[in-house]
């Protein structure tokens, strides 16, 4: 009774279960029915210098840690034909303007967080960002102008890169995070046995075409007469007769350059293709390898062809800038599945020990209405195929959940850039060799 007295109570003094009032300091205070008083920092000054003084406090002054600021209001007023922008000299932050290129939560240029921009571009800045209803709201026309913008400037990246002399600083900045790995990699790969079954002839059967060395026997009545073309597993430690083969299929979508300042997504997305190229150079006699990416402008986009693969540093760094190029410049959408769906009609057709395919995501899924359900049918497509999934990113519980909803052993989430190449190893080792 004193319960239910108290719970009558309490919603007479606040039916929202806590009161509120506001502080000289640009803050606000709640105290709830229990008696629980908590400060709330709202100011986006406050909240700023807050962030300061722990920096401050506990040493952390990386410039990668940086706010993202939802906005509701949008202007459109300001919505015009989409451009680059122009280009400040001394980097300064520019919120909600048409002006600047680099800016965030504005019009028509390039930026982060906007609406109308022709493409992406991180300067380093807090986030400002549009609601998707201003996103959906920009009318066709400017659309087309701005994919248009994208598609010029993309094809000028590609042929910046291609003629860009050696980069060795840069190459080796990323080598270096995962040289060790590599090692330990290629030491999987040496190991690599045969798994695929061979079909001979088995003597001694009951069944099946008359052996002929057994003639005599079936006269004096033996009824094991017969051979038979079976299937044999191979003996432990068999060579390879014919090599495995392997796809990685890398999320390249706008989401992995929009969010890569909020969790590094596609810094590891690059070390783990660069591991893979490391660790796979001069093995191609026991894995054939191709990379591919999928995003919203294709499923399907090649990066390195099974039958060149890349010779050099300067080849295979020239792979990771033409990543980078695509998620900056790629239009919204999501191709996972489709990506999944072609590779495996591909790989199962392809002569090979084994046929994997890696397919890597950002867990952005939950956005284009694909349930967990609808991966692991397409994962499950073809059984000669084997389908393993990494979640690179995740906007709150999305990679987990995912993970959660797959089979054990066929998902992996990475949250940490330490993480990939471990990932990838775990792969290879418990995959390709068991």
């Amino acid at each position: 009774m004193s319960t239910a007295y108290n719970a009558n109570y309490a919603s007479q003094l606040t039916p929202a279960g806590f009161h509120i009032c506001l502080s000289d300091d640009d803050s606000i205070f709640t105290c709830d029915v229990s008696g629980g008083v908590r400060k709330w920092q709202v100011g986006e000054s406050s909240v700023l210098s807050a962030l300061r003084n722990w920096r401050n406090l506990f040493g952390q002054n990386e410039d990668s840690l940086r706010i993202e600021f939802e906005k509701d209001d949008f202007d459109f007023s300001k919505l015009d034909s989409p451009k680059i922008g122009k280009f400040d000299p001394s980097n300064t932050p520019h919120v909600g303007g048409s002006t600047w290129a680099g800016g965030t939560g504005g019009y028509n240029t390039a930026g982060l967080g906007g609406v109308g921009g022709p493409f992406r571009l991180d300067a380093g800045h807090d986030v400002h960002q549009l609601s998707q209803e201003a996103k959906d709201a920009v009318p066709e026309h400017i659309k087309r102008k701005a994919r248009e913008i994208a598609r010029k400037e993309y094809q000028k990246r590609l042929k910046e890169i291609e003629m860009s002399s050696f980069e060795a600083d840069a190459y080796n900045q990323i080598y270096n995070r995962i040289e060790k790995q590599t090692k330990m990699l290629r030491t999987v790969i040496d190991s690599l046995e045969a798994k695929a079954k061979e079909r001979e002839w088995v003597r001694h059967q009951t069944t099946g075409d008359l052996d002929d060395a057994k003639l005599v026997e079936g006269i004096t009545g033996e009824k094991s007469i017969y051979r038979r073309r079976m299937d044999k597993e191979p003996e432990s430690g068999a060579l390879l007769k014919k090599p495995k083969r392997l796809r990685i299929c890398f999320d390249v979508s706008g989401s992995m350059y929009r969010f890569n300042g909020y969790d590094n997504r596609l810094q590891r997305s690059l070390e783990s293709a660069l591991l893979v190229m490391e660790a796979l150079k001069g093995n191609e006699n026991k894995i054939k390898y191709d990379i591919q990416g999928h995003s919203g402008d294709a499923p399907d986009i090649c990066f390195v062809k099974v039958e060149s693969p890349p010779r050099n540093e300067k080849e295979r760094f020239d792979v990771l800038k033409k990543m980078l190029a695509h998620t900056q410049f790629c239009m919204s959408g999501d191709h996972t599945l489709e990506a999944i769906d072609s590779s495996v009609q591909q790989l199962a057709k392809e002569d090979a020990d084994e046929r994997f395919l890696i397919v890597l995501s950002d867990a952005n899924l939950n956005r284009y209405g694909i349930s967990p359900e609808e991966v692991l049918k397409f994962m499950n497509a073809d059984e000669k195929v084997r389908v393993f999934l990494i979640l690179i990113g995740s906007l709150g519980e999305q990679a987990k959940r995912m993970k959660a909803a797959l089979p054990p052993g066929r998902s992996f989430v990475c949250t940490d850039t330490t993480q990939m190449p471990q990932i990838m190893q775990n792969i290879f080792s418990s995959a390709v060799i068991d």
